[in-house]
């Protein structure tokens, strides 16, 4: 080696470092071929610049941050038509129980013209039951949008009030069973939707039994945890779609627009903190839902 620059004196002064970093350039790049005038011939090593090392990887970089940005972009474009279409749907819900209050209060009315044509009482009274019904569906409706209130309520009174109103109205091919502690739970809910979410895993059972079949409901007190399972004999389902049933839209029906889940899921999970989710499903057999609440 007769000169040498830009190399570090800790190399250049160990010689085995030293011939090492020499074959480390000769590795590198193709020596330069200096010829000089007596004939002979010396070549020039050289290494890549740290900066043509670094330029590398700028286009990485470069890459790297447009797909970022894209990212980014993407996910303020979905969120922002995402809470578009949540406003359009609460909208939709509140003008619909609008709409139901004014036909509601002409049947109140028609009750009591009932009543004074001394009408059985019978079927007075569950005319009645199907107006606070409807009642309780206009209040579900206009509550959408807002944050629900929870209050301290006895799970086992509500789901077998729930029980003893839809048993009447339920077909006769279809066996309805209820299986609860016989002592109060306390839980911190919202009668209002939570009853909302029995009621849709209940219209599901009965589609998917095509109108007849047994279901299965029980209520189990798991020490600080209630777990209610709601069973049915209809025609199961296929275990990849456990979880995108649960996605808006999702359908398997020729009408419906598949919000009975969806909903069902965001007031367990989102309001009520809770689980639900498919414990098991057999095709042809039927399935089981399970909802997991605290106890308070």
């Amino acid at each position: 080696i007769n000169l040498h620059a830009n190399i570090p004196e800790k190399i250049v002064n160990d010689s085995i470092k030293f011939k090492a970093y020499l074959n480390k350039l000769k590795a590198e790049n193709q020596p330069i071929e200096i010829k000089l005038p007596n004939g002979k011939k010396q070549y020039l090593y050289y290494g890549t610049s740290l900066i043509l090392k670094k330029l590398k990887y700028y286009p990485m970089g470069i890459t790297l941050v447009i797909i970022l940005l894209c990212g980014v972009v993407y996910f303020f474009l979905a969120t922002s038509r995402a809470s578009e279409q949540n406003r359009l749907w609460a909208g939709m819900a509140k003008e619909t129980a609008h709409q139901i209050g004014t036909p509601l209060s002409s049947l109140v009315g028609w009750t009591e013209l009932l009543k004074a044509e001394n009408v059985s009482q019978d079927y007075v009274l569950e005319m009645e039951k199907d107006i606070d019904r409807l009642k309780m569906i206009t209040d579900r409706f206009s509550k959408i949008g807002s944050i629900p209130q929870l209050k301290e309520k006895d799970i086992v009174k509500i789901i077998k009030d729930y029980y003893e109103y839809i048993i009447p109205r339920t077909s006769k091919l279809v066996h309805i069973s209820l299986e609860t502690p016989n002592y109060p739970i306390i839980v911190n809910i919202n009668e209002l939707l939570f009853s909302w979410t029995i009621e849709n895993l209940i219209k599901n059972a009965i589609d998917a039994m095509k109108g007849k079949g047994t279901i299965r409901i029980q209520l189990i007190d798991n020490n600080h945890q209630i777990q209610l399972l709601i069973s049915d004999t209809g025609i199961g389902i296929s275990k990849r779609n456990f979880k995108t049933i649960f996605e808006p839209g999702h359908t398997s029906k020729k009408r419906g627009w598949g919000l009975g889940l969806s909903l069902a899921k965001r007031i367990i999970v989102d309001y009520h903190k809770g689980q639900i989710f498919v414990k098991e499903s057999e095709l042809e057999l039927g399935t089981t839902f399970q909802i997991n609440l605290k106890q308070v």
